[in-house]
């Protein structure tokens, strides 16, 4: 068996800002961006650089219910870890575009960590794995 998780599901007020954030500040690919005219939605999906399989559909709130969930997907937990190769790197590049951290840098027993908010507030890790992971 071969499985792997291919999109994940973010709930954004609006598309061109979130395409923004994800791609301009975070560096992400655009990946797809396209019309669903029997839903009368769009179809956008980013990923991060590399060669990792995982991408977000970025997926407007349809429903008040739904627009509860902006910015608070995962009840302020943690909810997504972006891993890199280079820690430092992508830290400075993400301070320099105005990412806003929440927990500093710290070095821990499984490598260097530091946790940001996306432009909704949901949090996320930056990540480089030293463990072996």
């Amino acid at each position: 068996m071969n499985q792997s998780l291919a999109l994940i599901a973010l709930v954004v007020r609006d598309y061109d800002e979130a395409i923004d954030f994800y791609v301009t500040k975070l560096g992400f690919v655009l990946v797809e961006d396209s019309y669903q005219p029997e839903q009368d939605k769009r179809w956008v999906v980013v990923r991060p650089p590399g060669d990792g399989s995982a991408s977000l559909l970025l997926a407007r709130a349809s429903s008040e219910h739904q627009e509860t969930f902006i910015g608070n997907q995962a009840g302020g937990r943690v909810f997504l870890f972006l891993q890199t190769d280079d820690f430092w790197r992508d830290y400075k590049r993400m301070v320099e575009t105005g990412i806003r951290f929440i927990r500093e840098p710290k070095e821990a027993p499984y490598g260097i960590v530091a946790v940001f908010e996306d432009l909704y507030g949901n949090l996320w890790d930056l990540v480089e794995f030293t463990d072996g992971r």
